[in-house]
C-alpha cells in the first residue's frame, strides 16, 4: 500500500514536469512560429487570427518531433526538484534505490510514447495537412502549383503568356503515368491538348510518349505520336518535393498504406525511415530517462547540479545531432535504413545500462 502511494506520487511529479516542459516549449513555438505567420501574411489582410491559428496547427506537430528532448528536460527537472528537497534520501530509507525511479519514469515515458503514436499523431498529421493546404491557397506565386490528391497529382505552370495544366495517374521512378496536359494562351483559351502513357520527367525537358495531341482553332490538328518533347518548369525532383513533409501523414497510416503510399509517388526510403523513426520513439523516450537519471544521480552533492544539467544538455544535443546524422546516411543509402535508426539506439541503450547500474549502487 505505501509503495503504491509513493509510486503515484512520483509517476504524478514526473507528468507535472512533463507538462511544464511541454509548455514552456509550446508558448515558444507558438511566439516564434507566429512571428514567422506574421511576416508570411504582410501582403495580405488577414489580421491576426488567422497567423495564430496556423501556428497552433503546426507548432504541437514540431513538438512531437522533439519530444525526447522534452522527456529529457521533464527527467532532470523531477529528479533535481525531489534531489533538492531531499526526498531522494528519504525514499530510499523506504527501499527506493535509484533503479526503481528510472524505471517508473520509464514506463511512464513509454507509455506516453504509445500515446503520440497511436492518439496524437493522427490529429499533428491533420493540422499540419489543413496547415499546407491554407497556406498554399496564398501562395505569393499561384503560377506555378502542384498538389497531390486521391485522383492522382495536379500541376499548373506558367511558362510566358502561356498557362500549362497537367494532371496524371501517379509517379513511378522518373515519369508521370496516364499524362493529360492542357495548354492555355494569355485569354484561358484551350489551344493545346495532349493525352499520352508515360513522361519522363528526369530533367524539365519532358520526353513524353505514346499518346495524342490536339490542336485547336484556325490551323487545328490531331496527330498520333510515339514521342516528343514537352518544356516545363517541373522536374522530377520538383515533384517529388510534393511528398517530403512525412509529418501530413500519421504513424496509421504509414503502418498500414505504406505500400499505396508508395504507389501515389512517396519516396520509399523517407516513408521506411519515418515508419523506423516512429517505431523507435517510445524507447528513445526511456534512454532519454536513463540519460538524464545517470547525470542527475550521479552525485548527491546538490552544488554540482548546475555542471551536471549543462553537461547533460551537451550530451543530448551531441546525442540528436548524431541520430540524425545516422538518419541521414540510410536516406542516402550509405547503411541500411534499419541500422541507421536502430543502431544510435542499441549504442545508448549499451551507454545507460553501464550508466543505471553504477548510480544503482551507490
Amino acid at each position: 500500500m505505501r509503495n503504491s502511494v509513493i509510486n503515484t506520487y512520483l509517476i504524478k511529479e514526473f507528468m507535472l514536469s512533463t507538462m511544464n516542459v511541454f509548455l514552456i516549449f509550446l508558448a515558444g513555438g507558438l511566439i516564434m512560429n507566429l512571428r514567422e505567420e506574421i511576416t508570411y501574411f504582410s501582403d495580405y489582410d488577414v489580421g491576426i487570427i488567422l497567423p495564430l491559428a496556423l501556428s497552433f496547427m503546426i507548432v504541437p506537430s514540431i513538438l512531437i518531433n522533439i519530444f525526447p528532448f522534452i522527456i529529457f528536460l521533464s527527467s532532470m527537472w523531477v529528479l533535481i526538484k525531489l534531489k533538492q528537497k531531499n526526498e531522494i534520501l528519504s525514499l530510499k530509507t523506504f527501499g527506493f534505490n535509484s533503479g526503481k525511479f528510472v524505471y517508473l519514469f520509464s514506463a511512464t515515458a513509454f507509455f506516453l510514447g504509445i500515446i503520440i503514436l497511436l492518439a496524437l499523431s493522427p490529429f499533428t498529421s491533420l493540422m499540419v495537412k489543413y496547415y499546407e493546404d491554407v497556406k498554399g491557397g496564398y501562395d505569393l506565386d499561384k503560377s506555378h502549383l502542384a498538389s497531390i490528391t486521391n485522383n492522382g497529382v495536379w500541376v499548373k505552370e506558367k511558362i510566358g503568356s502561356k498557362i500549362n495544366f497537367i494532371k496524371s495517374k501517379k509517379i513511378e521512378g522518373d515519369l508521370l503515368l496516364d499524362v493529360s496536359i492542357y495548354k492555355l494562351d494569355e485569354n484561358n483559351v484551350l489551344i493545346e491538348r495532349i493525352e499520352a502513357k508515360s513522361a519522363d520527367i528526369l530533367n524539365t525537358k519532358w520526353i513524353v510518349k505514346d499518346g495524342f495531341k490536339i490542336s485547336f482553332g484556325e490551323n487545328g490538328s490531331n496527330e498520333m505520336f510515339e514521342e516528343l518533347t514537352f518544356k516545363s518548369t517541373f522536374n522530377k525532383e520538383k515533384l517529388n518535393s510534393i511528398y517530403s513533409n512525412l509529418d501530413t501523414l500519421s504513424f496509421y497510416r504509414i503502418m498500414t498504406e505504406i505500400d499505396e503510399l508508395v504507389k501515389r509517388g512517396y519516396n520509399p526510403k523517407l516513408l521506411e525511415e519515418k515508419k523506423h523513426y516512429y517505431l523507435s520513439l517510445p524507447f528513445f523516450l526511456i534512454l532519454m530517462v536513463c540519460l538524464a537519471s545517470i547525470f542527475s544521480l550521479s552525485s548527491n552533492d546538490t552544488r554540482q547540479n548546475i555542471y551536471y544539467i549543462l553537461l547533460s544538455i551537451i550530451t543530448c544535443v551531441v546525442i540528436f545531432y548524431l541520430k540524425n546524422f545516422s538518419m541521414a546516411l540510410g536516406a542516402t543509402e550509405r547503411i541500411p535504413m534499419v541500422v541507421s535508426v536502430w543502431s544510435p539506439i542499441i549504442v545508448l541503450t549499451l551507454f545507460c545500462s553501464v550508466g543505471i547500474i553504477q548510480i544503482n549502487e551507490k
